[in-house]
């Protein structure tokens, strides 16, 4: 009966520890200072707005994001305005805005000083464009695209 009773607690937790972790994955708002000082932890996907008072990061981000830096660690979907830099490590669509301006594969608008995409299906706008794969010029001044 003891062990019957152990095993069903065990379950419990269990199931009560995944549900909390599973809900937790995604969350709506996001406020960071600096990274690891931010509501919830690099790991958590924000599907709504995020908040960076110096510095966020997050796994992945849907919506808009304002601050000073802003990181997406594996993609980005929606307006990233941050004022000093924007850098998705990953798959980005929607439109940068910001100082400096970084995303693995693009896809929309990049729009600041620098502007760097390894891949991009759009335009960069900016003093220095920079497309590693597939623009008119790697390098251009003022515009460059690529579709």
């Amino acid at each position: 009966m003891k062990n019957k009773f152990k095993l069903a607690a065990a379950v419990v937790m269990v199931i009560g520890f995944a549900a909390s972790s599973a809900l937790a994955a995604v969350q709506p708002v996001q406020l960071a200072l600096v990274d690891p000082i931010q509501i919830f932890s690099a790991g958590t996907s924000i599907t709504g707005l995020r908040l960076n008072l110096i510095y966020g990061r997050n796994a992945n981000v849907k919506g808009l994001d304002l601050g000073l830096i802003g990181v997406a660690d594996s993609s980005f979907s929606g307006v990233q305005y941050n004022s000093l830099a924007n850098i998705t490590k990953g798959n980005f669509s929607g439109c940068q805005i910001g100082f400096v301006n970084y995303a693995v594969n693009a896809k929309g608008l990049q729009l600041g000083f620098i502007n760097y995409a390894e891949s991009l299906n759009g335009l960069q706008i900016g003093l220095v464009n920079i497309i590693d794969r597939g623009g008119v010029l790697p390098v251009m001044p003022f515009i460059n695209w690529s579709f």
